[in-house]
């Protein structure tokens, strides 16, 4: 698939699946700005992924009118275990270069499942996307629309049960429209 297709897919799903549900309410803002940046990273082993991700990080360092990068992963990381390893290795490599406190790690995958839960509960499709996908968001603004945000801990627990009122199937067809072109 052309690198457009994954990049396209991945902004459809932010605008017909996050953003429509208004399961990130912070979305829709930077949709309408376009300073969301979709970066493909073909790299398939862990330590080239948290290079590219680091990259992403001095990228939005420089470049403040890009608010957030969504790292889309095609290849190498279907299995949703080995993605979680990445996304442990990611993590740790952004504290240990100073990026604590600057940008937070996000995730989301095809395949997702909350621990504890069962692969099935439609909760799961809060974090699923059409491929791999590791999600840098600035702290900083975070921490600002939170502060301007009512009841933001409430956030999760709506998703989770707009989800489950909704059900796998219903999710599971918006994912897959995600992909069509």
């Amino acid at each position: 698939m052309p690198d457009l297709d994954y990049q396209q897919a991945t902004e459809n799903w932010v605008k017909q699946v996050i953003m429509k549900f208004n399961l990130c309410p912070f979305a829709r803002r930077e949709v309408e700005r376009a300073s969301i940046r979709y970066a493909l990273v073909e790299e398939t082993k862990v330590k080239a992924v948290v290079k590219a991700v680091l990259a992403e990080c001095a990228l939005l360092d420089t470049q403040p009118e890009i608010e957030t990068t969504l790292v889309i992963l095609p290849r190498g990381f279907e299995g949703f275990y080995d993605y979680l390893d990445l996304v442990d290795k990611a993590q740790a490599m952004l504290e240990a270069q100073g990026y604590e406190g600057h940008y937070q790690l996000a995730s989301f995958h095809p395949d997702y499942c909350f621990d504890g839960e069962a692969q099935e509960d439609a909760a799961n499709f809060t974090n699923r996307s059409p491929y791999p996908t590791l999600h840098l968001i600035r702290e900083a603004s975070m921490v600002q629309v939170l502060a301007d945000y009512p009841n933001p801990h409430a956030i999760p627990e709506r998703n989770i049960a707009f989800a489950r009122r909704k059900g796998s199937e219903f999710f599971a067809a918006l994912l897959a429209n995600c992909t069509k072109s």
